[in-house]
């Protein structure tokens, strides 16, 4: 999954691809180096970020997705929390919506997801960007991410989304020191026992800078080597920002895998 952000302040490409013209010829050679869905964001998840109006958010996304839908055969997601962005992202032309809010209270996002037959990406976070990382708090992350994909999955079945419209995301991040994340990423077999696809997020992330004192043009390596013990792990989805590089790991290390012994 490429990254795709319309925004002028997203924590590391922030602002690169922020008109609609260079958003489409980055998603276009993120497509060329081997991308297999595209998420367009128009709104920062990054700690601390401020809301985004739904009208900007509109205005950033749509030409974007539009564009997108009538050059490329791959699928694409809307990296949203509002479902008025994204009902006009899927009558767009996108087909995933990525939730970073699944933990949400009300169901007007799921209704919209079951009427439209979409899929979804339900990814666990504790509060919201503004609130998130000041003092994220687990009696044992490990277990407290798996009953929430539980109990969210039901949650969704009774607003009509089909669970195998669902997609899990641990959110590496989102309300997780860097000691949570070790614990998400070393225990991420543990997820596969809900029988739903995983979708992993590491991409340049804080955490990598937190525990290895890497800048966020240097977290390359660490990003690849998550990505491979996460497809290694049961991962199918591996959202990211360097797709060259990463679809070359990831390719190693299923041919590797398969022939691995019993």
């Amino acid at each position: 999954m490429g990254i795709v952000n319309v925004t002028p302040d997203s924590f590391s490409d922030g602002g690169k691809f922020s008109s609609p013209a260079k958003a489409v010829a980055h998603a276009l050679e993120l497509v060329a180096q081997g991308a297999e869905i595209l998420d367009i964001g128009g709104e920062s998840t990054r700690p601390g970020a401020g809301p985004v109006s739904e009208n900007e958010e509109l205005r950033r996304v749509i030409p974007v997705i539009k564009n997108l839908a009538a050059k490329v055969k791959i699928p694409l997601s809307i990296d949203t929390v509002k479902p008025a962005v994204a009902r006009a992202a899927l009558d767009a032309g996108a087909s995933i919506v990525n939730d970073v809010a699944a933990n949400r209270s009300d169901d007007a996002m799921w209704k919209i997801v079951a009427e439209s037959g979409a899929g979804y990406v339900c990814m666990h976070a504790q509060g919201g960007p503004r609130t998130m990382q000041k003092n994220p708090v687990y009696k044992n992350v490990v277990r407290d991410v798996g009953a929430f994909f539980r109990e969210r999955l039901g949650k969704l079945e009774a607003a009509g989304v089909a669970a195998d419209r669902v997609v899990f995301d641990p959110g590496i991040g989102f309300g997780k020191t860097p000691e949570h994340n070790l614990q998400l990423l070393a225990n991420l077999r543990r997820f596969t026992r809900l029988k739903r696809p995983l979708l992993l997020g590491v991409s340049r992330k804080s955490f990598i800078g937190k525990l290895l004192g890497a800048a966020l043009n240097e977290r390359l390596p660490a990003s690849l080597a998550c990505a491979t013990l996460a497809v290694a792990s049961g991962v199918q989805i591996i959202r990211v920002h360097d797709v060259a590089e990463t679809v070359q790991a990831v390719r190693l290390a299923e041919a590797l895998l398969a022939r691995r012994k019993n």
